[in-house]
């Protein structure tokens, strides 16, 4: 097990740290200050285009993108370099993962201005493994370009959506395709000006063996009977991209925009989940390493009780088990993504479970300690710490809560003991 970076990795994270310092930390400011200004907490600033025009100039666009490099090329045999023209420069996910992580440190801007946020990645790869020609061309490449956003519905209220078996959503057949009824929330990026198109997962085939009864379907948002009800807040924080509830009232959808086939649904949540968990991971502690240097700028410029918080024990003993607990999780997750790269996402899925329960739950650690050492600031939009709170503690929810992951684990392991 190889961890050292490829070149190609290393010429990214240098490219994507110039850009992130001489670029995006100075653009934070801004960013919060056109959004005041425009009074609406889902407008679409300037500062944002800007920031996408710049990434494309240096080659910094569509970085998550495993499936094609320059020329169509797959990632893992593309050799390009971070100077080239291409805009799906095919690194493996190992290679990816300190870009991902370096793109964390401004969880707002950086991954939307690289094209690389979320819920768009996960889209694409459905769109590019699942779509058709026709949904490529219609939403594959406008989302690869920057054109559009999309949204994916699948969590519902009044069921453990955790459980992808449990969606309730009605897809019945009709002639010549699907009538949709039900209610969807936290649906992201539903709120976002640009949004164009939904993933939808629902019931066609109630009778189904129980991993049979789902499908997924390209929704267009304007569709007659789409109605977006209210962004729903998290923790009080109404992001810009929006947490949508969306209802769905005899919205007619044709047999040519269902996804991979009728019953597929399932697995293609699993699909998309894997590489999307990852992704999470990644950002997460690059949160981690903004809250940590945060808290120790802070420690050294702050006197209490006649001594510097720098110089108090218990502030070292929480920065130093910050810094192995990052670096602990740097490595668990630099593991499942070598794992989702040679041996595939199915047998990395411990791994992707693991990870996904230690990076956010670590994070939300730090970045507390990081607000306890800023005092009364730390609670407030004066530093990124809160929003940091307030995203890590959601993402501990979000693609599966941590029982959810830590009872894949737990069968993974006890299925060692009964086979014996």
């Amino acid at each position: 097990m190889d961890f050292q970076h490829s070149e190609r990795s290393l010429e990214y994270q240098g490219k994507l740290t110039e850009f992130m310092d001489e670029c995006i930390y100075p653009a934070e400011a801004v960013y919060e200050q056109q959004m005041r200004e425009s009074g609406d907490p889902h407008h679409f600033p300037a500062i944002l285009d800007e920031l996408k025009a710049e990434a494309k100039k240096r080659g910094l666009w569509n970085l998550f993108h495993p499936h094609l490099g320059a020329g169509g090329t797959s990632g893992a045999g593309n050799a390009g370099s971070a100077g080239g023209d291409s805009n799906r420069p095919g690194l493996t996910n190992a290679e990816y993962a300190p870009l991902a992580e370096i793109m964390g440190r401004s969880m707002h801007l950086a991954p939307e201005a690289c094209n690389c946020n979320a819920p768009d990645t996960g889209n694409m790869e459905v769109f590019e493994l699942y779509g058709t020609d026709e949904h490529r061309e219609k939403y594959l490449e406008p989302l690869l370009s920057g054109e559009i956003r999309s949204a994916f519905a699948m969590t519902e209220p009044g069921v453990a959506s955790s459980d992808a078996t449990n969606v309730r959503m009605s897809m019945e057949r009709t002639d010549g395709g699907y009538v949709l009824n039900g209610r969807k929330w936290f649906t992201s990026n539903g709120m976002h000006p640009h949004l164009k198109v939904m993933i939808v997962m629902g019931k066609t085939s109630p009778d189904a063996e129980i991993h049979r009864q789902q499908s997924m379907l390209a929704v267009p948002a304007d569709a007659p009977g789409v109605t977006i009800v209210r962004n729903l807040p998290v923790f009080g924080y109404h992001d810009r991209e929006g947490h949508a509830e969306v209802h769905f009232k005899d919205v007619f959808v044709p047999d040519k925009d269902i996804l991979g086939g009728e019953g597929m649904g399932f697995k293609i949540s699993q699909d998309r989940l894997g590489p999307g968990r990852i992704h999470h991971c990644m950002r997460a502690i690059g949160m981690a390493e903004r809250a940590l240097e945060l808290m120790c700028t802070r420690a050294m410029s702050r006197t209490a009780f006649g001594k510097p918080l720098a110089n108090r024990d218990n502030i070292r003993d929480q920065i130093a088990q910050a810094r192995i607990d990052i670096e602990q999780a740097r490595l668990l997750t630099m593991k499942a993504a070598w794992m989702m790269d040679t041996v595939g996402n199915k047998a990395a899925r411990q791994e992707i479970a693991a990870i996904k329960v230690a990076a956010p739950t670590m994070a939300l650690r730090i970045v507390d300690q990081a607000i306890q050492v800023h005092g009364g600031e730390g609670v407030t939009d004066d530093t990124p710490l809160a929003a940091m709170w307030a995203g890590l503690r959601t993402l501990r929810l979000a693609d599966g809560p941590d029982e959810v992951h830590r009872m894949t684990i737990a069968r993974a392991e006890l299925r060692k003991y009964r086979d014996q």
